[in-house]
């Protein structure tokens, strides 16, 4: 049975097919985040820490660390910080020290940048997982032989030097010329997470259905583990978390064993409540005197002004329960626990403290 072992100083992470799908973070990366990535700039971390924490206590198993940033208000000073190969290998260990500073949660070191990623294989603890290697011939020369080194698994995208193929069968070749390539460096297919591109449904009516057989090639011919940015299924959709929430079981039951993702649906921020609350107020809705925002957001069904597990979370939850990768449902339960309001903890059923007594 696969198994890629994914491990930081104290814990460890399984991707494999009987075992829970492993979920990996995808919110700390400055790419798309313009806050985020000036705040890097400024040497502020404090994002960084606080997504880790979000992301593990939503249920992420593996932290995916990007460092693809360009410090635009440097450049003056210095044109190189328009560079990813300059910035990338000097805030790659720096952002993974500050991760492992707030939780043991293994990692994913993500970059296309080769020293990057060596950087971040020497602050990195334990055994991360390397974010990625192509079919490219200069990729696969590069990081090949930094996974050997280091005794990483490594995500193998299938793209090449030609791009991106829409044709399956050529993505499959793809991946078996990675799987084929890293064996003659010593390094076992176990250790290889393959991630066959998934296509945006809305561009591509087949793009569900191919990635559902190409990953149960990749499972059967190859005997790889699997993995996927989950989010690109519903790209320019409506509803994008209904599509994702379809898309993650059903990936799972063709032999997905994981996918980098965002486990954490957003808070809601202080000018979504300020113009529900001026939108009730013009209906004439009288609120309680004194209800915080928290209680709120909850009773008009707009989420929590906290971070927590999205949806997405909810649908892996109960697919691994239904996989039987969830012994007796106890991670389900769990999930589902409702948390005792203050005053109440301690107390059984009606908040009755001791519960109800037998006579």
């Amino acid at each position: 049975m696969t198994r890629t072992i994914v491990e930081s100083k104290t814990k460890t992470a399984i991707i494999g097919f009987d075992q829970p799908f492993c979920v990996i973070g995808e919110r700390i990366n400055p790419t798309g985040r313009k806050i985020l990535a000036e705040e890097l700039e400024r040497g502020d971390f404090s994002r960084v820490e606080a997504d880790a924490v979000a992301q593990v206590n939503a249920g992420a198993t593996i932290l995916d660390v990007n460092s693809g940033a360009v410090f635009s208000n440097k450049m003056a000073e210095d044109p190189r910080y328009a560079d990813n190969n300059f910035v990338e290998p000097m805030l790659m260990p720096e952002m993974i020290k500050r991760v492992q500073a707030v939780t043991d949660c293994p990692i994913c070191i993500d970059s296309s940048v080769p020293g990057a990623l060596e950087n971040g294989l020497e602050a990195a603890e334990g055994r991360p997982l390397l974010n990625s290697v192509t079919g490219e011939e200069e990729r696969l020369e590069l990081v090949l032989p930094l996974v050997k080194k280091y005794n990483v698994p490594v995500v193998a995208i299938s793209n090449d030097d030609t791009g991106i193929s829409e044709d399956p069968d050529v993505r499959f070749a793809v991946a078996k010329k990675i799987v084929e390539r890293a064996a003659d460096f010593g390094i076992p297919a176990y250790d290889i997470v393959v991630d066959p591109l998934v296509m945006p449904i809305g561009a591509m009516a087949t793009a569900g259905h191919q990635v559902f057989t190409l990953v149960r090639r990749l499972r059967e011919e190859l005997g790889v583990n699997t993995t996927c940015g989950a989010s690109n299924i519903s790209f320019g959709l409506p509803n994008r978390h209904g599509i994702n929430n379809a898309f993650l079981p059903m990936a799972m039951g063709a032999g997905m064993t994981s996918a980098i993702m965002n486990p954490v649906a957003l808070p809601v921020n202080a000018k979504k409540i300020a113009e529900k609350k001026a939108e009730l107020e013009a209906l004439g809705v009288v609120l309680p005197e004194g209800m915080d925002d928290e209680a709120f957001v909850q009773l008009f069904g707009m989420g929590s002004t906290l971070p927590r597990a999205g949806k997405e979370m909810e649908a892996i939850r109960a697919a691994n329960f239904l996989f039987d990768r969830d012994p007796h449902g106890g991670d389900w339960i769990k999930f589902n626990k409702v948390a005792p309001k203050a005053g109440q903890e301690g107390r059984g059923r009606a908040g009755r403290k001791g519960g109800r007594r037998r006579g």
